[in-house]
């Protein structure tokens, strides 16, 4: 096969970046020795602070006596418990990702009417402009769906006669759209992906007014639009999980980053869509299914706890699947004892893997969701706790809700737009600086040499 000259790694190339490496490392003692918080965050995993937010709290400690203490997780959106508003819109048998995305963006819960209002005006705007499938989507297919999302997103701009326009109405109104259309990008950048590149049928279902942003998705994804009432309900729960975490998550500080500089809202949007494909942000839940797809090949009995351990401590010594040295989905940023959305959804993950036959599955991650923190903690030296986080059911329910892994990130993007909608408007309602912090420069200073004596 013809070599691609535009992706080709040419000996050139090799010799060039080893360069790069060699001239750009620097001493790790230099950061202690400046006091330089890398990833912004100090040795017990607490954020540096860079901003104020009305819109989400991730709680994972309490102050006593001047000490922090750590506790179970909790998660507040617009100061309200997450547990009570998923237990709230559960017990009252509807969805809850559209009243979720009213109170992140408008600061209140709303009532019947406002919530019906808004779930018509999501519904309006869930229409692409004429010919965007065909001209956008099905001309240039990806292999990779965020690519896809970000690109859409981008073109997007060509098409609104306000798109520089950054006033509230304005942004607020570019908002409402993404979030409306954030799913048909999504599932129509697979379907074609599907299509071109592996030859399946292609399905282009228009979404339905009446119903909600998850079951639009399964309508629209499956040849035959059927699911079930538990599908439809398990993936509203998953969109309302992951629709906000704070100001300080990478995507979100994207959001204010960029919003800071005065530029467009599509701009901005495909800037923290970029941050979200990384694996160690919205791709982490592939990784975890990955990861067990490699356990349950390996191990002999699904309920041994010492091979699974084994397995485990294989995992942190690099002996294991990819090598990295790491348990995928276990451990957080910010939470210590426990992830309050894995907490959440680990009820809802039973009750499916019950309905697809998959229980053995399900009692394999609840041994290494027990398991994992004993093994870390005796390998590791590690300054807080470690739990589960909510990478580590969501990979499962995804696929027991059988969506392609193509489309386990842009999920994370179709709820988190929500988020950064939220926290794009909060920056530009509160205006201040454009934001750029200090890098101190450690490099030594040098005379210029002339080109003849180099």
């Amino acid at each position: 096969m013809e070599k691609n000259r535009f992706t080709e790694i040419t000996p050139e190339i090799q010799a060039l970046a080893e360069l790069c490496k060699e001239n750009g490392s620097i001493n790790p003692e230099l950061y202690t020795k400046y006091e330089v918080k890398r990833g912004l965050r100090d040795i017990n995993g607490k954020g540096v602070l860079a901003g104020l937010t009305e819109i989400s709290e991730v709680r994972s400690y309490t102050i006593v006596d001047s000490e922090m203490i750590p506790c179970e997780g909790k998660l507040f959106y617009r100061g309200v418990d997450i547990d009570e508003i998923v237990g709230g819109f559960i017990r009252e048998k509807r969805f809850g990702f559209e009243e979720v995305t009213y109170l992140l963006l408008f600061g209140d819960l709303p009532n019947h009417e406002q919530l019906d209002a808004f779930k018509k005006m999501l519904a309006n705007y869930r229409t692409l402009p004429t010919s965007f499938v065909r001209d956008i989507i099905l001309k240039a297919p990806s292999s990779d769906m965020m690519n896809t999302l970000a690109r859409s997103v981008l073109t997007l701009y060509s098409y609104d006669d306000n798109a520089n326009d950054i006033s509230i109405p304005n942004v607020l109104r570019q908002s409402l759209q993404l979030i409306a259309l954030f799913p048909m990008l999504a599932v129509y950048g697979y379907q074609a992906y599907s299509h071109y590149h592996d030859g399946n049928s292609l399905f282009i279902h228009a979404p339905q007014p009446e119903l909600s942003t998850a079951e639009n998705i399964l309508h629209t994804l499956r040849p035959d639009s059927k699911y079930t009432e538990l599908e439809a309900k398990i993936l509203d729960v998953a969109l309302v999980l992951h629709a906000e975490h704070g100001g300080g998550n990478n995507s979100t500080f994207t959001t204010h980053v960029v919003s800071s500089s005065g530029t467009d809202t599509y701009s901005v949007i495909a800037a923290a869509i970029g941050s979200l494909k990384g694996p160690k942000h919205g791709g982490a839940n592939i990784k975890v299914v990955q990861m067990f797809e490699d356990m349950k090949e390996k191990l002999k009995d699904w309920t041994d706890e010492e091979e699974i351990e084994r397995y485990l401590v294989a995992l942190l010594h690099k002996e294991a699947f990819d090598k990295a040295g790491l348990i995928y989905g276990m451990g957080h940023a910010v939470y210590s004892l426990s992830d309050p959305r894995a907490n959440i959804f680990k009820k809802f993950v039973k009750s499916l893997s019950e309905e697809k036959g998959r229980t053995k599955e399900f009692e394999l991650y609840s041994m290494v969701e027990r398991l994992a923190p004993q093994v870390i903690s005796r390998e590791r030296k590690i300054y807080k706790g470690v739990s589960a986080n909510i990478d580590f059911y969501s990979g499962f329910v995804y696929s027991m809700l059988d969506l392609p892994k193509e489309l386990f990130t842009p999920i994370f993007a179709i709820a988190r737009i929500a988020g950064w909608s939220a926290h794009r408007i909060e920056e530009l309602i509160n205006a201040g600086k454009i934001i750029r912090p200090a890098y101190k420069n450690v490099a030594k200073g040098r005379p210029y040499i002339p080109i003849d004596e180099r």
